[in-house]
């Protein structure tokens, strides 16, 4: 059982949001927004996209990685691991 699985439905909202965005960026292009306008959009889409990874981020590590640690052994070094090379990914983007 993933994390997120006991609110999918408000992650599922939250990606679709995010897609409405994503949506509303190409209608601006398309309508030849004035740029600042466009970029001042990405920037909220960016933020968004952010956060929902944030989100993801702690429910991993409160669920798949603490069931791991509690487990012990190296599947919890090997979940450890992955989690932070997640971290680092998301840091560097």
């Amino acid at each position: 059982m993933h994390g997120y699985t006991a609110h999918k439905d408000d992650v599922l909202k939250r990606l679709r949001r995010i897609e409405g965005q994503v949506r509303g960026l190409q209608r601006l292009v398309e309508e030849g927004t004035y740029c600042i306008d466009v970029l001042t959009q990405v920037g909220a889409t960016t933020k968004a996209l952010q956060s929902f990874g944030l989100t993801m981020l702690e429910d991993h590590l409160h669920s798949c990685v603490a069931d791991a640690i509690a487990e012990g052994g190296d599947q919890a070094k090997d979940k450890v691991a992955e989690a932070s090379q997640a971290i680092a990914r998301m840091v560097r983007s």
